[in-house]
């Protein structure tokens, strides 16, 4: 465990740059050997802010897969940047995943297996980097079954599980059911079949997905798809991405349909909606991201759409706060002031936003038609 911790600090250090992949050999007392173990770290990463972390199993074939395509999704807005960890399996991954066949719950080199991930792999990563509290675990096919193990915790230890063609443990699929309807507390469960798999798993995994669209657990975000022409090993390259996408709904930025059918629609303040979006996706993740300008800028045009000035006023201090360089919050200010016919003072704003940074379509031309329509 030490070795990990010190080949760790040696990635923080150079991390300041450039993304770092590596692999590390982890010596685990609990399994009374060393295992590779696979870490992606974000590019510019920073002590300063908090990471979710992604545990991949199978990591020989699965972790280049959830790093592509968790970076292509947070270069583009669509989920916050990640630690990826990976624990390579190989041959290995049957023995790791050992259940009483019985009772169908880790056993043997199962239950070291299960708290090697625990009690010292994680606790490693915790040490060396700032990890958000949202926690998310990949499994496939045995792995897939031991994943749903962390559940059964009383505190699980992980907030997001991404199922990719379960090869369940006896009675287990009946047990998930039970326990996903119980859970209180917020939990994302992404699962997934490849239909050219085989038949009895393939039929027991579509049982298991009736049972789970069943459930009325409004702390459960459940997610299921079925890939046709696709067997249980090509569904983990569907799988990821859709997963991915599913669990990370709330984080991305305002669409155009969200603009007409929850904004425009609502009898709340616009600004609400902004406020709401965000405070629960730092409840979900357990981190507070900066507003995009994309969701700022959905906000001001159902502001005017609306007429809802209050909310073009409030919006204003949050892009002072946000782009605070910037001639947003000023413009934004202006329009409100001119808008409620305070015109001398709107042309006082005016005048302060053109002496900043352009932005997005606030440019300095934009700002002189305002002051000479207001005065001329």
């Amino acid at each position: 465990m030490k070795l990990l911790c010190y080949i760790l600090l040696g990635c923080l250090i150079t991390t300041n740059t450039y993304a770092q992949t590596r692999s590390i050999p982890f010596e685990s007392e609990l399994l009374e050997e060393t295992r590779n173990i696979r870490l992606h770290i974000p590019e510019n990463y920073s002590e300063d802010r908090p990471y979710p972390l992604i545990l991949v199993l199978n990591a020989d074939y699965l972790f280049d897969l959830v790093v592509t395509n968790s970076k292509f999704y947070a270069a583009n807005g669509q989920m916050p940047e990640s630690i990826i960890a990976g624990i390579d399996q190989g041959v290995n991954a049957t023995q790791d995943c050992t259940y009483d066949s019985k009772r169908g719950f880790p056993a043997g080199k199962g239950a070291d297996f299960f708290e090697f991930i625990g009690m010292e792999l994680l606790p490693s990563i915790a040490n060396e980097y700032n990890l958000a509290n949202f926690k998310m675990i990949v499994g496939h096919r045995f792995t897939g079954n031991f994943i749903n193990y962390y559940l059964f915790k009383e505190k699980p230890l992980f907030d997001a599980y991404i199922d990719i063609h379960p090869e369940f443990a006896p009675n287990l699929d009946k047990h998930l059911s039970e326990r996903l309807a119980a859970i209180n507390t917020v939990k994302f469960y992404y699962m997934a079949v490849g239909e050219d798999g085989d038949k009895d798993q393939v039929k027991r995994i579509n049982n298991l997905n009736t049972s789970l669209q069943a459930i009325k657990n409004d702390q459960l975000f459940y997610f299921y798809d079925s890939f046709e022409n696709t067997d249980s090993h090509a569904a983990a390259s569907c799988a990821i991405p859709r997963a991915l996408n599913d669990i990370f709904t709330i984080f991305r930025p305002i669409t155009p349909y969200e603009y007409k059918n929850n904004i425009l629609t609502s009898d709340e303040p616009v600004i609400e909606y902004l406020n709401k979006k965000y405070e629960r996706a730092e409840n979900l993740f357990g981190f507070r991201k900066q507003v995009s300008l994309n969701d700022i800028m959905a906000i001001y045009a159902a502001s005017l759409k609306k007429e809802d000035y209050a909310s073009l006023e409030q919006l204003s201090d949050l892009a002072k706060k946000e782009f605070p360089d910037t001639m947003l919050g000023y413009f934004f200010e202006a329009e409100h002031l001119e808008k409620t016919g305070d015109l001398k003072k709107a042309t006082r704003t005016y005048k302060k936003a053109f002496g900043m940074k352009e932005i997005d379509f606030i440019h300095k031309d934009l700002i002189m038609e305002r002051i000479e329509a207001i005065n001329y």
